[in-house]
Order: structure tokens, then C-alpha cells, then sequence
């Protein structure tokens, strides 16, 4: 059994509706998928302002994910917040991100992709990621639906009306022979956009808990998993213990950093 910790890094209402459902149907038979999210904070984070609020609260939540023994954390953000520091910070458990797990398998999938983001202003920080990952080589282009992204479920039609408009200009205008749905509300619209376009559509919610999947797979078997020898290499734990970095959780954190009575 492969126990994953699907974590919202916002205070989400979906959790405990349509995105447990969800996952519930995606998930392989021998994995249990359990989700989380913030209890204070942003309900979205389309600002660097929002992102950095919440990081703190994020990776403690990641350590208690390893100290309760699951085998992978998820970060359900395509910002993929704090991934590189929660793999720093972790010792057994797998962590795998929205955007990284995406544009990976997008990468195998086709040559040239496209991203269909919620509004201009969350495609900045999206680029960024796609230079660090070394994949802007093979990115066709970034397509606004310019929606709010706590509208996106609010009206699916309206939703998947934007989505197919986007996707086909990517595809015709921009050459994109894979397209990636970049933005983790933007979930259970994959199936509608690949009948309608024939090309592979990657829902960034199933990515990287599939990834999660397969790397507790290949860490069981054969022992591959986050390297710690440099990028990934651990801060000295006599300093993480002696500066009372460790043991909150993410109401205590907020309190802390924020000051929230």
C-alpha cells in the first residue's frame, strides 16, 4: 500500500468535495490518497506576496506528512511553492509538485507544449519554473482563459468553454502538440479537452500523484529517491532543533510568523 498526502498549500474548499472525489477515482488501487490543506492564509496564491505567507506553514506540513509516515507528499500548486526546500527538509518521504511532475511527463509526451493558465498575472512566476526545470526549449506558449482562479469551478461550462478556445490556439497558431492545464483548479476538464482536440491534456493534479506513485515505486525497489548530496542536502538538524524550527504545526506557524491572535 502507497500512502500519499495531497496537501493544498491554501485554505481550500474543495478538500473535502470534488477534490477528494476526484482523487479517489485517479488513484491507483494499492494507494491510499489523504488531503490537507492550510487552515489560515490565502484561499489562492496568484501573488508572490500570497506564496511567501504561506511557505512556513507549507513545509512544516510537508515534515509532519514524513513524521505521520506517509510515503509521498504532494504540493497541489503549479507554482510548485517550497518544493526544492521540502525535499531539503525531508529525509524517506517523496515530495513531487503540480507544475514539475507536469511539464516532465508533457516533456515525453510530445515535443513542443502549452500551458493553459488562469490569468496574466500568474504567467511570470510559471516561466520561471519552466527555465529552473530546463524545459523552455520545448515550450510552445502560455494561453490565459483569463478567469479568476476561484472561478474556475464555479461555472464549469464556462470554464471549459475558455479551456478549448485556449488549447486550440496553442495548438494551431503556437504548433503545441501536448497541452497542460496549469492550474491544479483546473482539474477534471483533461477527458472533454482531449476529445475535442486529439492531442494528450495533462491535468496537474493527476501528474504528481502519479509521479508520486511511481517514485514510491522505484524508492521500494530500488532505492532511487531525492538525492541529498547537494541540491537536496539537509540543513544541519542541531540547528533545525536548536532554533525551535521543528514540532508546530500550521496554526502555530501562522501565529508565529504573522502574528494572528
Amino acid at each position: 500500500m502507497k500512502h500519499i498526502l495531497y496537501i493544498s498549500p491554501s485554505r481550500s474548499n474543495l478538500v473535502d468535495g470534488p477534490l477528494r472525489a476526484y482523487l479517489d477515482e485517479v488513484k491507483g488501487p494499492d494507494t491510499q490518497v489523504d488531503i490537507a490543506s492550510l487552515s489560515q492564509g490565502p484561499t489562492h496564491l496568484p501573488y508572490y506576496y500570497y506564496e511567501a505567507l504561506i511557505l512556513p506553514a507549507l513545509l512544516h506540513r510537508v515534515e509532519q506528512a514524513e513524521e505521520e509516515g506517509y510515503d509521498a507528499a504532494v504540493i497541489g500548486c503549479f507554482y510548485d511553492p517550497g518544493l526544492r526546500a521540502a525535499r531539503e527538509i525531508t529525509e524517506r518521504i517523496i515530495v513531487t509538485g503540480a507544475a514539475e511532475s507536469s511539464l516532465f511527463l508533457a516533456a515525453s509526451l510530445g515535443y513542443r507544449f502549452s500551458i493553459l493558465v488562469p490569468c496574466e498575472k500568474t504567467i511570470p512566476q510559471m516561466h520561471e519554473n519552466v527555465v529552473n526545470y530546463g524545459l523552455v526549449g520545448r515550450l510552445a506558449s502560455f494561453e490565459s482563459v483569463d478567469l479568476g482562479v476561484l472561478a474556475l469551478q464555479q461555472s464549469r461550462a464556462e470554464t471549459e468553454s475558455r479551456l478549448i478556445t485556449a488549447a486550440q490556439r496553442a495548438i494551431h497558431d503556437k504548433r503545441a502538440e501536448v497541452i497542460i492545464l496549469g492550474c491544479t483548479r483546473e482539474f477534471g476538464f483533461y477527458k472533454k479537452l482531449q476529445e475535442k482536440l486529439g492531442v494528450p491534456v495533462i491535468d496537474s493534479v493527476i501528474a504528481p500523484v502519479k509521479c508520486a506513485e511511481l517514485m514510491i515505486e522505484l524508492r521500494q525497489r530500488f532505492n532511487w529517491s531525492h538525492s541529498k548530496v547537494c541540491s537536496y542536502k539537509s540543513p544541519p538538524s542541531e540547528e533545525v532543533v536548536g532554533w525551535g524550527l521543528r514540532g508546530r504545526n500550521d496554526t502555530d506557524i501562522w501565529r508565529l510568523n504573522h502574528g494572528s491572535s
